[in-house]
């Protein structure tokens, strides 16, 4: 059974950054970056973006899919093995580590995870069609595009990240519509003050989304009141989607501490999980910021708690 000084689960920017550090650290990283794990490719949530406007280090902007190809290419040439191979479980129980994909076991001495978070998504029809012609997951990712300035932009949801999203839209939209499938919002009291004083923003109540419209990009939704049955039609060039993500954890099966919304619970200041000897960074332990910068950086500090580790195991 081969066996590994660490292994890395996971293909984001927090995966590549920790096997970065980890591969300049002579560890000799084993990243299993996933065949299509949680429904993306290889790459993560990156990898379904087009235009990204946000990473230092370029100031014109970069493609989703060309920066992560960059991330990988680095992680090799800085030492790392990648194996395009989807982790279907792991064993914690001893203090070797077993990592198991499909028929295939490796032992290892660490661990990080970096599996990250899946955005949830309607799946209303339409939208596979036009994802990313108009459709995102992501405000603070997408908002500023060029496609969606002085637009007008529906947000769905009724939590405090819906209410945040919709406010930062603000600063492009030419009008933002909240559409709220019940007659009260879930969010903050101080959210909800904050939104209804923005006079930008236009929140329809017990609507639901049916349909997304358009041939080339978003044009408008069809939406219905739930209470009444009527259908109506949004004019929208953007929409966005503010219902929650879902931290890839399932394949844990419990052995790590997870918080009451399924992420990864780590020592504050950290990455440490509650098992000695797993680390975990990126989206699958960050509910709040979800970045790709704040992944990369949590990734760093994922390979360099580990290496620690391991110098004095």
């Amino acid at each position: 059974m081969p066996m590994e000084n660490l292994i890395i689960i996971g293909s984001g920017p927090a995966a590549h950054t920790a096997a970065i550090y980890a591969g300049r650290a002579k560890l000799n990283p084993l990243i299993f970056e996933g065949l299509v794990a949680a429904g993306v490719a290889a790459g993560g949530q990156l990898t379904t973006t087009t235009e990204v406007e946000n990473y230092p280090g370029f100031p014109k902007g970069i493609l989703g899919p060309e920066l992560m190809e960059r991330m990988r290419d680095q992680s090799i040439k800085c030492g790392a093995r990648i194996e395009t191979v989807t982790v279907d479980k792991i064993d914690l129980k001893e203090k070797l580590f077993k990592v198991f994909c499909g028929s295939q076991v490796t032992k290892t001495k660490t661990i990080i995870i970096a599996t990250g978070a899946t955005a949830k998504r309607m799946f209303v029809p339409g939208e596979n069609r036009l994802w990313q012609k108009g459709i995102s997951a992501c405000a603070v990712c997408d908002g500023a595009l060029p496609i969606f300035r002085n637009k007008i932009l529906v947000v769905v949801g009724g939590g405090d990240s819906a209410v945040e999203e919709s406010t930062f839209l603000t600063k492009y939209a030419s009008k933002v519509i909240l559409l709220v499938r019940r007659d009260t919002l879930r969010a903050s009291k101080t959210m909800q003050e904050r939104l209804f004083s923005n006079k930008k923003i236009e929140v329809i109540w017990n609507t639901v989304l049916t349909e997304v419209v358009g041939e080339k990009s978003l044009t408008s939704l069809k939406v219905k009141n739930v209470k009444t049955n009527q259908e109506s039609i949004l004019e929208a060039n953007g929409l966005f989607y503010a219902i929650g993500h879902l931290p890839n954890t399932a394949f844990l099966d419990g052995q790590l501490t997870l918080d009451e919304t399924g992420y990864i619970k780590t020592t504050p200041g950290s990455t440490k999980t509650s098992i000695e000897g797993v680390f975990a960074c990126g989206d699958v332990q960050d509910k709040i910021y979800r970045q790709a910068i704040t992944s990369a950086g949590s990734g760093c500090m994922a390979a360099l708690d580990a290496e620690r580790y391991l110098h004095h195991a």
